[in-house]
């Protein structure tokens, strides 16, 4: 499988993956109305004008499996909507995609966030040498969890 840098042809299959692998986080939390859910084809361009994003395919099929956004911001670097279809997770598919952002940002302090309750995904963090330094509530249900590296 194959990662490389998205283009602007690719940012509606990179939304409607998006739309696909943040249902169970959206179920999680209670909220189908979560930012994830909402993004619109123009928000993700401008997402695309100011950083990276990277997909990674299948190569049998040439579906986009994955995906990881990041841009610099005073000096560090945010990562964001790292996602895997859900018929391919737990295979090692997202350490390789957070590992080759990591590639494009020499020196730099990495910076992410998930839901407090996605014991999963904080699991997955820590374990890609990630550690927890703030968190924030976001209603009475839940906090974000925010971590470095």
């Amino acid at each position: 499988m194959t990662i490389v840098k998205a283009t602007l042809n690719d940012l509606p299959k990179v939304l409607s993956l998006q739309k696909l692998a943040y249902l169970s986080e959206a179920i999680l939390v209670n909220n189908l109305s979560i930012q994830p859910l909402t993004q619109t084809l123009e928000e993700i361009e401008k997402e695309f004008s100011k950083g990276l994003i990277l997909i990674k395919t299948d190569e049998k099929t040439g579906e986009i499996i994955g995906s990881i956004r990041a841009h610099e911001e005073n000096g560090r670097v945010q990562v964001g909507k790292l996602m895997i279809h859900p018929d391919y997770q737990n295979r090692g598919l997202g350490t390789s995609l957070l590992k080759e952002i990591e590639t494009y940002y020499k020196n730099k302090t990495f910076e992410l966030f998930t839901s407090g309750k996605s014991k999963k995904n904080l699991h997955f963090y820590l374990k890609n040498g990630y550690k927890e330094f703030k968190r924030e509530k976001v209603t009475e249900e839940f906090d974000f969890v925010f971590l470095e590296k």
